[in-house]
C-alpha cells in the first residue's frame, strides 16, 4: 500500500512538473499569436486608409489627418495612432500617444524589431507602466516615393488576462488527467503483479511455460550457466586443459567430431628392414594440432607419404591413432608420385611458401604445378565429405597446402562451418600479386567461415588482398568479408602447444638429461651447450644462426673450447634445388667454423641431420644452456615454446628472432635481428653470462605465459567462435524460412 501511495504522489509530482513546462509553453506560443493577429489588423487599418493619409499629407491638411487618425481609434484596443512625416517630423497624433514612442526615436526603435518586412514596417512588443503593449509602425508610400509612416500603439492587457484564465483551465485538465492516469496505472500494475505472481509459482512448481515466460527462463540458464563458469574460475580452474576443451566442446558442439584437413599425418608408418617403425614427423603444425585432436576426438585427415602407411589402413585408408591411446581417426590420402611433386614440392613449396616468407627466394610458379594442386585439393574436399556424418559439420582447413579446398567443401556442404588456419605469414598485397592464381586463392580461401592467421598483421594483409583482386566488401569494423549473403570473418588466433607437454610425461630430470646428452656429444661437464632446433629450411635462418655463433668466438675467444652449439636439423623437402642447395651450404659452414676453431676432441658446433623424436629433441632442451631461434621470418615458431616448456628448472635462456610471431609474446626472451651478426652474436654471449637470479625470473614469465595461452586455448576459441557462428547461421536459417525475402508470412 505504502508503495502504491508513493507511486501515485510520483506519478501526480511528475505530471505536474510536465503540465508546468507545457503552460509555459503554451503561453509563450498564445502571445506569439496575439502579436501576429494584432498585426495583420494593424495592415488592413493602414492599407484601407492609406489613400487618404496620402491625399491629405499633399495638400498638408495636418487636421484632416488627426481627424481621420481620431476614427482609427474607435477600436478600443488601440490605444493611439501618430503619424509621421518621412523627415521625423509629428504630423498628428491621437490619444494619449507616449512620448517614448515618439517620431524621432521611431528609428532607434526599429533597431530593436525582431522582424523587418520588404516595405520597411515593422512591430515591437513591450511593456509600458500601464500594462503590455503592441508598437505597430507601417510606412507610407505614394508611386515608390516614401511619405512617412503610422504609428498605431495596442493595448495588449486583454492577452494576459485570457492568459490567466486558460492556464487556470489548463492546470485543471492536467490536475485531473494525472490523478485519472495514476489511479488506472496502479490498478493495472496490481493486477499484472499478481498474475505475474501466479504464473511464475507455476512454472517453479514443474508446470508448462507461457510464451511470455520462455525470454526469462532464458536468461535465467544463461545466469546460472555464467554463475557456474565463475565458480570455475573462483576454484582456480584458469587453465585451459584437455578437460576443459573437451568440457567446451561438449558445450557448444555437443561432442560432435571435428574433421582437421592437414598435408602431414601426425604419424607416419616407415619400413625398417622387416620392421615397421611409427615416426612423429618434425612439424610445428602436428605439434600444435595432434594434442586437439587426442583432447576431442575427430579425424584427421592427411597425404599417407610412409612406405608402410598402406599397409596399416584399411582399405578405406583409415587407422586409429595414437598407437596404444586409440583416441581419434586418421584418414589417409593417396596422391600419385606426379600429384604430390606437383602439388606439394611444386606450387605449394616452390610457388606460395617462399611468396609467403620474406626469406630472398624467388617463387617459382608453372601451370601443370597449379593444376596438380587444384586437383589435389579436390581430392582432399572429397575425403572430407566421405568423412562427415552431418550437413552442417566443423572442419578445419590447415595452412598452405589447401587454399582452394574451402571453397570446394562449401560447394559440396553448403551448411559446413569451414574453420581455415593459415600457418605462415601472409604477405602484403604488392608482394601476393605475383602469383599468377592470386584470385582463385583467395575466393578458395573465402569459402572459409572464419580465415585465421597468427597476428592482427597478416589478417590486415589478408584484407588488403581481398580489396585488391576480389570483388566483395569489406566490414572493417567487424573484420570480415562480405560476398552477397555469405561473410567470412578474418580473426587472429596465436597458436601455441599442449601445456603441460606429454613428451615431457616420465622425462629424467634436468640433470639427467644434460648427463645424457653431454654423453652422447663427448661434451666435458663445464662445458656450455647452445641448441637450434629445425627442418632444414631457408627461412628459418640456419646458416645465419651458424655465422653469429662465428662472431661470437671471433669476438668472445673465452668461449673457445669450452661452448658447443648443437643444430638439430631433420631433412626437408629434399627433392627441391633450393633445400639440397641449402644443405651443402650448412655443412660447408660448419665445417670451416669447426676447422677454424676447433682442436682435438672439441668441436664448436655439431651437426645432427637427421629427423629426432620429440622426447629426444626434449632432452636436448633440458640440457642447453640457451636455445637460439633465428627464423629470418615465421609464422609463430614453436620451437621457442617447446624449450620454455621443457624448463620446469626455470633456468635456460631464449635468443628469439623479432622475425617470428613468438617474438610478439615472448618479450622476455633476448631478441634479436638475425641479420645482424655483432648484435646476435652479443646476444649469446649476454645468454651464456646471464646470472641464474635473472633466468629464473625471465622463464617463470615466459612459463606463465605458453601455460595459459597454450594449444588447447587456441582450438577452444577457434571452434567456440565456430560453433557460435553456426548457431548465428541456424537461427538465421529459420528466420530466412519463416519471412521469405519478398513472401508473404
Amino acid at each position: 500500500m505504502r508503495k502504491g501511495a508513493r507511486f501515485l504522489a510520483l506519478l501526480v509530482v511528475g505530471l505536474g512538473l510536465l503540465t508546468w513546462a507545457g503552460q509555459s509553453i503554451f503561453t509563450s506560443k498564445t502571445r506569439a499569436w496575439f502579436d501576429r493577429d494584432v498585426e495583420l489588423r494593424d495592415r488592413l487599418i493602414v492599407s484601407t486608409t492609406q489613400t487618404q493619409i496620402v491625399e491629405r499629407l499633399r495638400t498638408g491638411d495636418d487636421r484632416a489627418i488627426r481627424d481621420l487618425l481620431e476614427a482609427i481609434i474607435v477600436d478600443e484596443r488601440i490605444m493611439a495612432v501618430a503619424m509621421c512625416s518621412d523627415t521625423g517630423r509629428t504630423v498628428a497624433v491621437s490619444g494619449p500617444y507616449p512620448a517614448a514612442f515618439g517620431c524621432s526615436v521611431l528609428p532607434s526603435l526599429k533597431k530593436m524589431a525582431g522582424e523587418i518586412r520588404d516595405n520597411g514596417s515593422y512591430g515591437l512588443s513591450t511593456d509600458l507602466t500601464g500594462g503590455p503593449v503592441h508598437l505597430g509602425v507601417y510606412e507610407i508610400f505614394e508611386d515608390d516615393i516614401h511619405r512617412g509612416s503610422v504609428a498605431l500603439l495596442h493595448d495588449m492587457s486583454f492577452v494576459a488576462r485570457r492568459d490567466r484564465v486558460m492556464r487556470n483551465m489548463l492546470l485543471v485538465a492536467f490536475a485531473i488527467l494525472a490523478v485519472s492516469a495514476a489511479l488506472v496505472t496502479l490498478v493495472a500494475a496490481q493486477l499484472s503483479w499478481r498474475g505475474f505472481l501466479r504464473e511464475l509459482r507455476r512454472v517453479l512448481r514443474g508446470g508448462k511455460a507461457g510464451p511470455e515466460f520462455k525470454p526469462l527462463l532464458r536468461d535465467i540458464r544463461e545466469l546460472a550457466k555464467t554463475l557456474a563458469q565463475e565458480t570455475e574460475r573462483d576454484q582456480g580452474d584458469l587453465r585451459w586443459t584437455p578437460e576443459r576443451l573437451k568440457r567446451a566442446l561438449k558445450q557448444h558442439l555437443e561432442g560432435e567430431r571435428v574433421i582437421v584437413v592437414a598435408n602431414r599425418a601426425p604419424y607416419i608408418h616407415e619400413k625398417r628392414g622387416a620392421k615397421i617403425e611409427v615416426v612423429h614427423p618434425a612439424s610445428g603444425l602436428v605439434t600444435a594440432l595432434e594434442p586437439v585432436l587426442r583432447a576431442c576426438s575427430g579425424v584427421w585427415v592427411a597425404h599417407g607419404s610412409g612406405s608402410a602407411d598402406r599397409e596399416t589402413a584399411d582399405e578405406s585408408g583409415r587407422i586409429r591413432v595414437p598407437p596404444g591411446d586409440e583416441s581419434y581417426s586418421l584418414r589417409r590420402v593417396w596422391l600419385s608420385k606426379e600429384e604430390e611433386k606437383g602439388y606439394y614440392y611444386g606450387f605449394a613449396n616452390e610457388g606460395l611458401w617462399p611468396l609467403c616468407h620474406v626469406a630472398h627466394t624467388r617463387p617459382t610458379f608453372r601451370a601443370e604445378d597449379f593444376a596438380y594442386y587444384k586437383q589435389v585439393n579436390e581430392k582432399f574436399a572429397e575425403a572430407v565429405v566421405s568423412e562427415v556424418d552431418r550437413d552442417d559439420p566443423i572442419v578445419l582447413v590447415q595452412d598452405y597446402h589447401f587454399a582452394l579446398a574451402p571453397a570446394m567443401i562449401r560447394a559440396r556442404l553448403p551448411k559446413a562451418t569451414i574453420l581455415t588456419f593459415w600457418h605462415i605469414p601472409w604477405p602484403n598485397a604488392e608482394r601476393f600479386g605475383i602469383c599468377p592464381w592470386r584470385q582463385e586463392l583467395v575466393e578458395g580461401l573465402l569459402g572459409s567461415s572464419i580465415m585465421g592467421f597468427h597476428t592482427q598483421q597478416h589478417c590486415n594483409n589478408f584484407l588488403e588482398s581481398v580489396d585488391s583482386f576480389v570483388e566483395s566488401r569489406i566490414d572493417r569494423e567487424r573484420n570480415a568479408v562480405v560476398q552477397g549473403a555469405r561473410q567470412s570473418l578474418v580473426r587472429p588466433y596465436p597458436i601455441s602447444i599442449e601445456w603441460p607437454v606429454h613428451w615431457l610425461d616420465g622425462m629424467p630430470s634436468v640433470a639427467d638429461c644434460k648427463k645424457e646428452v653431454f654423453a652422447q656429444l663427448g661434451l666435458k661437464d663445464d662445458a656450455l651447450l647452445g641448441v637450434g632446433v629445425d627442418r632444414l629450411d631457408y627461412t628459418k635462418g640456419i646458416e645465419e644462426r651458424l655465422l653469429a655463433v662465428e662472431r661470437m668466438l671471433e669476438r668472445f675467444p673465452k668461449y673457445i673450447g669450452r661452448f658447443t652449439f648443437v643444430q638439430i636439423a631433420a631433412p626437408s623437402r629434399t627433392e627441391i634445388e633450393r633445400y639440397q642447395a641449402l644443405t651443402e651450404t650448412v655443412e660447408r659452414t660448419v665445417k670451416r667454423i669447426n676447422e677454424r676453431f676447433g682442436s682435438g676432441d672439441y668441436r664448436p658446433v655439431i651437426l645432427l641431420r637427421e629427423h629426432h623424436e620429440p622426447r629426444s629433441v626434449y632432452k636436448f632442451y633440458r640440457a642447453a644452456r640457451l636455445c637460439y631461434v633465428s627464423s629470418l621470418h615465421d609464422g609463430m615458431n614453436l620451437v621457442s615454446k617447446e624449450f620454455i616448456a621443457a624448463r620446469d628448472d626455470l633456468r635456460g635462456v631464449l635468443v628469439l628472432s623479432r622475425f617470428t610471431g613468438a617474438a610478439r609474446e615472448l618479450t622476455e626472451a633476448v631478441i634479436v635481428n638475425p641479420y645482424d651478426m655483432d648484435e646476435s652474436s652479443s646476444a649469446l654471449s649476454f645468454a651464456l653470462d646471464m646470472p641464474i637470479e635473472e633466468q629464473v625470473e625471465r622463464m617463470r614469465s615466459m612459463r606463465a605465459l605458453v601455460s595459459e595461452f597454450n594449444i588447447f586455448r587456441w582450438a577452444g576459441r577457434m571452434l567456440v567462435d565456430a560453433a557460435q557462428l553456426r548457431r548465428k547461421d541456424r537461427i538465421g536459417g529459420r528466420l530466412a524460412r519463416a519471412w521469405p525475402v519478398g513472401g508473404t508470412v
